[in-house]
């Protein structure tokens, strides 16, 4: 069963399409990523499914409500993480849950069960009575899940909740969407990185200039690009002559470079194997390895797009 609905959903600033046309169904339960780079029309469509934004065209229900018609009982069934931080640095983090959950209209000793809940379920029991403007950039975000969880949400919306944050506040983060997953909430989750996406969503769509570009789970999307190779080579000796020859091989679709690193696509074929060896040989580049890889949902973008996620 369908949680939220997305059908021919359409975004216009000025004369210019940030959404276009986009069509999602999300199921109850599942983790949705909703992978893209910055720009791409991930948080738009996310304000616009939370009621934030006015739609342009198309429409919206969660939970069978409509986002047009009834915004404040869809809200009531949403609990959103947003992408910019939304805590106020000076109330405790004890005061800030509780004041969301106000919001949301708990009262007594419900608010205080639910805020000691979810203070505790993101790690922060400890520094309940401590401002936000003494937690580390991973703590606030944090804080900014306990808040939107208070009222135990029938779907969670989590709008790059890792960005600029330390690698244990990250893992932790990743853990609490499984976990609250697990406890009954449907999760869409929305980010750049690749990695996250893959370690923790059940099926995934791919947005890029506003429109849906692809989307099913990580081994449907895999399928795609069953046929794309991606060869990455360490050298010495990476010289512009040989980058530029690589490039202009009919059978290479892209070229990139990092550091010792070269990585090259192409079409699934051993045959211009030899090319490249040879490319590398004719201009003096000193192989250290060289490593065949497996088509991945950065391989599938690349391909799609023709950029990386992050470009």
């Amino acid at each position: 069963m369908a949680l939220a609905e997305l059908t021919d959903v359409v975004k216009r600033y000025d004369s210019k399409l940030t959404v276009d046309h986009v069509n999602l169904s999300i199921q109850e339960g599942e983790i949705f990523g909703l992978l893209g780079p910055n720009g791409a029309g991930k948080s738009t469509t996310i304000s616009m499914l939370c009621g934030l934004l006015k739609l342009d065209g198309g429409s919206i229900a969660v939970d069978g409500v409509s986002v047009e018609k009834q915004p404040l009982e869809v809200k009531k069934r949403i609990g959103l993480v947003p992408q910019d931080l939304a805590l106020y640095e000076n109330m405790t983090a004890e005061e800030n849950a509780m004041f969301f959950g106000k919001l949301y209209g708990l009262r007594g000793r419900l608010l205080k069960e639910r805020v000691y809940e979810a203070l505790a379920f993101t790690g922060l029991s400890d520094r309940a009575k401590d401002k936000p403007s003494t937690f580390s950039g991973g703590m606030k975000r944090r804080l900014n899940i306990a808040c939107a969880i208070m009222h135990r949400p029938k779907l969670i919306i989590m709008d790059e909740p890792t960005v600029g944050i330390d690698p244990q506040s990250r893992n932790h983060i990743l853990e609490s969407v499984k976990t609250l997953n697990k406890m009954g909430s449907t999760v869409i989750y929305t980010s750049h990185y690749m990695e996250e996406v893959e370690a923790i969503c059940d099926r995934v769509a791919i947005m890029d200039k506003g429109h849906i570009i692809a989307c099913g789970t990580e081994g449907e999307l895999r399928e795609r690009v069953s046929h794309v190779e991606r060869i990455v080579i360490r050298a010495g000796n990476i010289t512009p002559e040989l980058l530029g020859e690589l490039g202009r091989h009919p059978r290479i679709t892209r070229v990139e470079t990092e550091d010792d690193k070269v990585s090259l696509s192409l079409p699934s074929s051993q045959s211009e194997l030899q090319d490249i060896l040879y490319i590398f040989a004719k201009h003096e580049g000193v192989i250290q390895s060289l490593q065949i890889e497996e088509p991945d949902l950065e391989t599938l973008f690349l391909s799609l797009t023709g950029r990386t996620l992050r470009d």
